[in-house]
This record gives C-alpha cells, structure tokens and sequence, in this order.
C-alpha cells in the first residue's frame, strides 16, 4: 500500500489526523523524527480519535533510516516550489509521498536527496502561502489510492 511520510512533523493535532486519514486508507503513516510532539501527547490523540489502534504508524530516527526500510519505493516529494502538478502523476502501491514540517516545508536539503524521485505540489489560487499539512497529505493519499482503484475500499 501507499507509504506516507511526514518529514519532523510538529503540531500534534496534524499528524492526529493523518493517523485517522491513514486508517481509513490503509496508507502506512511513517514519522522522521525529530518529532515536534510526545506521541502520548493528548492533542495528537484526540485528533486521531480511536483510529490509533486501526493505522499503521512508523517512527523513523532519520531521513536517511525511512529511506532504508523502503528501499525500492519511489519518493514524491509535496513542494509548493514544484511545477508538477500531483494530479499528473501515476501513482504506485509502493510510493512514498512525503511532506514537510509546520510551517516551513521540505528543507533544500530533502527535496534535493537522490531518493527523491520527483517533486509535486497541489494546485492553489494564487496568493495563498500553502494548504494545512493534513489536508494536502489527505488530498494526495486519495488521489493515489484512487488511481490504484481504492484498494480494500469499500
């Protein structure tokens, strides 16, 4: 199934709600530490309501430790510096589409690791400084499991 990675993630109640998202999908939500929460946290836990115990959740020491363990998968990298659109894109069960940190994105660094296969973004009227975290790792998971024909959906 589809990989999800938040790269230092640091407001709970996003990552709360990509536990949901995550559950509800099948998708595998992996966390690059460092994290800027305890995963005990409550605001984390109330955001994921009771979908922690039906999601799959990866904690990773680094960049490089994520890397490792899916070392096949494609990585798509969500920029809002990108001009592909991740609409464009044909998605793949093994792909890992990884997002950055609250408030400031994907460090150059990341975006320019040679893992990552490509970088995308998400349409927004002009103006507008980039979507919740949550919300656009949401909208990219549904477009790719979607593609995939929403696998063990009903």
């Amino acid at each position: 199934m589809l990989h999800v990675a938040f790269f230092e993630p640091r407001i709970p109640g996003n990552t709360g709600n990509a536990i949901r998202m995550a559950a509800g999908t099948g998708a595998t939500l992996h966390l690059v530490e460092p994290l800027g929460f305890d995963l005990s946290e409550a605001r984390l836990r109330r955001a994921g309501l009771d979908y922690h115990d039906l999601a799959h959740v990866v904690v990773h020491a680094s960049f490089d430790a994520l890397l490792d363990v899916l070392p096949g998968s494609r990585v798509l990298a969500f920029t809002t510096q990108a001009t592909t659109s991740f609409a464009d894109v044909g998605y793949r069960e093994d792909d890992v589409l990884l997002f950055g940190p609250e408030p400031t994105g994907l460090p150059a660094d990341v975006l320019a690791h040679p893992r990552v296969t490509d970088q995308l973004r998400i349409p927004m009227l002009p103006g507008r400084r980039s979507m919740n975290l949550s919300n656009a790792a949401a909208v990219a998971t549904y477009e790719a499991w979607r593609q995939l024909g929403f696998p063990g959906g009903a």
